[in-house]
């Protein structure tokens, strides 16, 4: 699609973007482990990921992908236990994790749950991988991504990798984020939405010359983004390009 410094894709539907997005890690962790031998990468939360996690997992895609050699963080994280049903490790662990033959000591789980954010966010900064290969990536109805929200003083950071968010405007408050250098050095950023409840966000984020602080997505604006048909809505022509 042009326009947009990143690519485009839409899709007709979930499932099919689902399936355009395995394809496409397919193509890119295998390059990365052709390049330097590892790949490292970042997931998110949110029901469309969830969809991508659960076509992974199936016995066709499982061997496709190269878990052997993979390091798995995660892009932000609630802070709640990761039993509890909102966590993005739980829900990626029970939809993909628990499927792939990945080893446990290349899962790095963020500790949002510690009661100390601090030494939490130092610790979890600390096993970074100096750039990662590819960051998974979502945007909210109000423009953000990860834990970058509209108006956070974090999407000024230049130097922390990780922060505590402590006054998230979604429950619950208290999270942990990747900050804005990690998303602007990785190698690969994906981009995964659906539903027209996005499409305005998704508008603001490509097509207008919205803020940052205004729409944190647009950090990710050099990334592939996929769509569905209704995420779509607000950027396609009135001939559906």
């Amino acid at each position: 699609m042009a326009g947009f410094p990143g690519s485009v894709l839409v899709c007709a539907t979930p499932d099919h973007l689902a399936e355009v997005a395995a394809n496409w890690l397919v193509h890119v962790m295998r390059s990365a482990y052709v390049d330097h031998g590892r790949v490292t990468l970042a997931l998110s939360g949110g029901s469309t990921p969830e969809r991508l996690f659960r076509t992974l997992a199936a016995p066709a895609w499982r061997a496709r992908l190269p878990w052997a050699v993979t390091h798995v963080y995660w892009c932000d994280e609630r802070a709640v236990p990761p039993d509890d049903a909102a966590s993005n490790y739980g829900r990626a662990k029970q939809q993909l994790l628990d499927h792939v033959e990945l080893p446990a000591a290349q899962i790095h789980r963020m500790p949002a749950d510690d009661p100390d954010l601090d030494a939490a966010t130092a610790r979890y900064a600390g096993a970074l991988p100096a750039r990662f290969d590819l960051l998974l990536l979502g945007i909210g109805e109000d423009g953000h991504t990860a834990s970058l929200f509209p108006g956070s003083p974090l999407l000024k950071e230049s130097r922390r990798r990780v922060a505590a968010v402590t006054d998230a405007p979604k429950p619950p408050p208290c999270r942990l984020t990747l900050t804005p250098p990690v998303i602007e050095s990785a190698g690969h950023l994906l981009v995964l939405a659906s539903g027209a409840g996005k499409a305005e966000a998704i508008a603001r984020a490509l097509k207008h010359a919205t803020p940052v602080v205004d729409c944190p997505a647009r950090l990710a604006r050099r990334g592939t983004w996929l769509l569905d048909r209704a995420a779509a809505r607000a950027i396609l022509d009135p001939h559906g390009n």
